[in-house]
């Protein structure tokens, strides 16, 4: 089984399909303990890996290369990837598109934005015309062959969206993303205009759409959910609260917890199941 086969086959599957944002291995690593499927966020990359907000700094070739480490440490895993705008141009995000699924990714999400691009939760967003968003997307659909693409608007307007919205389940595109979404009430319109198209929804801490469980996100028929920096906020609390109380304690470190302690050999353990991919959440899928 093909990767996008296995995560389309998953999207369809009853239930509502978690996606955990990871934004490094070790993250990736850890999550890998709880959940079989991976979003490797573009919030979190850009943080990450340059220490920026996520407003259009990602290069393509950083994130094709991370994918690279991720496929390998984790074979079994879904592997959703963001690639904003497809990086501007079309031609771009078709060859993205094309290599990333040659390294084993499972899908990619393709938003509408135009340039300068904010995280989908954020203010002052501008889409492209619908025409310009169709034809790229289109493309994209055109490059792939098993990967699953996400199509997502950030259309804020009420009729911009639900005309956006439906204009996306009439594409070839396998799941419709409407990012930001204010409501339940919200959901329920954009899930009627896309009809019988899995529907995906992003919640992130602190953004514009409400906390929802996966039972509430089942019962309102969204058959994906990704989880965009759970993994980053909390690292961040962490690590921010261990240093410091690590300035308070004059530089002692804590006493090691026999039983729940983030030590030197709980953390190679988890690292040494990176070396073969031996994390046995999913049986083994093969590219």
């Amino acid at each position: 089984m093909r990767y996008g086969s296995a995560l389309r086959e998953e999207v369809r599957s009853p239930g509502t399909t978690p996606l955990i944002g990871i934004y490094d291995m070790y993250s990736a690593s850890v999550a890998a303990r709880h959940y079989d499927g991976f979003f490797v966020s573009g919030f979190g990359f850009a943080a990450s890996h340059y220490g920026l907000p996520d407003i259009g700094f990602i290069a393509w070739p950083d994130m094709v290369a991370f994918v690279e480490r991720l496929r390998p440490a984790f074979p079994s895993h879904h592997l959703l990837v963001d690639i904003d705008d497809g990086y501007v141009d079309p031609e771009v995000a078709c060859h993205v598109v094309r290599r990333l699924e040659r390294i084993g990714a499972s899908g990619v999400v393709l938003e509408d934005q135009k340039r300068p691009r904010r995280c989908g939760h954020a203010d002052g967003k501008q889409v492209l015309p619908l025409e310009e968003y169709l034809e790229k997307l289109n493309l994209v659909l055109e490059s792939r062959q098993d990967l699953v693409v996400v199509a997502r608007t950030d259309a804020t307007e009420e009729d911009d969206i639900l005309r956006r919205a439906e204009a996306l389940a009439g594409t070839d595109a396998d799941v419709i993303l409407v990012d930001g979404v204010r409501s339940v009430e919200w959901i329920r319109r954009i899930r009627k205009v896309v009809g019988g198209k899995p529907l995906l929804f992003n919640q992130i801490a602190g953004g514009k759409s409400p906390r929802l469980s996966l039972s509430e996100l089942t019962e309102l028929e969204c058959q994906a959910a990704i989880y965009s920096t759970p993994c980053l906020f909390a690292a961040h609390a962490a690590i921010d609260a261990a240093l410091a109380d690590l300035k308070q304690s004059d530089g002692r470190l804590p006493e090691l917890a026999p039983s729940g302690g983030i030590g030197v050999r709980r953390s190679t353990e988890l690292l040494e199941k990176n070396i073969g991919g031996h994390h046995p959440v999913r049986e083994p899928m093969t590219a």
